[in-house]
């Protein structure tokens, strides 16, 4: 059974194991398989043509530069500290890193992203991986709405910020696999709706005991977090 379909809580790691190590990293995303996750979670920006692992459009948070990514060439990018000696990453090396041991969450931040990332799926495809080693979701529903286009067998999270009215019928149109959002928005009528239109439903960023044993009462289907030590086996599915 893929991990996408397990019966159990999903754990996945929010931009590696960001509460250990500098996120987005490959260092980050290392630690986050050693704990135990079902999948990573990162970010992706299209910079030229090559996708690079940062969430933020500006490098001062994350890194040692200073400017916003859209105005540096790649070779820049690639000089800086990330934290702890490591570089920003690129969307290749993370694949490469992660290596199918884990699920691979791609969440699109930039606009007109999609072709590549399609593209860079259907090289690792064509090398023998799978389909449910990857889902692609961001809050920008064009750009699903792209890949959808591209490539229909590809697994789709919708994010959320909120309840909008018509996130039900979005999620459809683009035919996801699962809704994905903040945990302060999710209740038991939220989770009911999502699993009575057969969708799954994560919560981001949960990283308190507290919330993840609330969380886990609702029976979310998966959980993002920072701190991955916390999600395994401590609360099993009611």
């Amino acid at each position: 059974m893929s991990w996408l379909n397990s019966r159990k809580l999903l754990c996945i790691g929010h931009r590696g194991a960001m509460g250990h190590e500098p996120e987005n990293t490959i260092l980050s995303i290392n630690k986050a398989i050693s704990l135990g996750v079902d999948a990573v979670e990162i970010d992706v920006h299209r910079v030229g043509n090559k996708l690079i692992v940062i969430h933020d459009l500006n490098l001062s948070r994350t890194t040692n530069g200073e400017g916003y990514i859209t105005d540096k060439s790649f070779s820049y990018l690639s000089s800086l500290d990330a934290g702890k000696g490591e570089q920003i990453p690129t969307l290749e090396a993370v694949f490469n890193a992660v290596n199918r041991q884990v699920g691979i969450n791609i969440e699109l931040k930039s606009k007109y992203i999609a072709t590549l990332i399609v593209d860079l799926i259907h090289f690792y495809l064509n090398q023998g991986w799978s389909y449910d080693d990857f889902i692609i979701s961001s809050f920008n529903h064009y750009e699903l709405q792209q890949v959808r286009h591209l490539d229909s067998k590809i697994n789709l999270g919708l994010l959320l910020y909120g309840v909008p009215l018509d996130y039900l019928k979005i999620a459809a149109k683009l035919k996801v696999t699962t809704i994905i959002n903040n945990y302060n928005f999710i209740d038991l009528d939220f989770i009911n709706d999502v699993h009575q239109k057969d969708f799954k439903c994560w919560a981001y960023t949960v990283n308190s005991l507290e919330d993840v044993e609330m969380m886990t009462k609702l029976k979310i289907d998966g959980i993002i977090t920072n701190y991955p030590e916390n999600i395994p086996q401590k609360f099993p599915m009611f």
